[in-house]
């Protein structure tokens, strides 16, 4: 049991620094988010559900311009998993995430 999770300690690591090397947005918010608060986390699913929320205006597509008019405005709501104020990609918010968990279970 304990070589599958070091294999998968591992390979989670191997992806996510790939992730991190590739996407450099991912930091460290420790400072935002102490242990205690990261534990009640039960994984990466629940920490971007509970990540602050954040609101952009995207173009509408033709299809929203021909149902609603040329005064319709679009907006999509998404999570800020860094705390930066702008909403992130599901492969940032894994790499917050992932950063906080490496640096809290050791």
């Amino acid at each position: 049991m304990r070589g599958l999770l070091l294999l998968l300690v591992f390979i989670l690591s191997s992806y996510s620094f790939y992730v991190i090397a590739d996407k450099p947005k991912a930091r460290d918010i420790s400072h935002l988010i102490p242990k205690k608060e990261f534990m009640i986390y039960k994984d990466v699913a629940d920490f971007i559900d509970k990540s602050p929320k954040v609101t952009i205006t995207v173009s509408p597509s033709k299809d929203d311009v021909n149902e609603y008019g040329q005064q319709v405005v679009k907006t999509l709501t998404g999570s800020d998993c860094d705390r930066d104020g702008e909403m992130d990609d599901n492969t940032t918010c894994n790499a917050v995430f992932y950063k906080l968990w490496l640096k809290y279970s050791l």
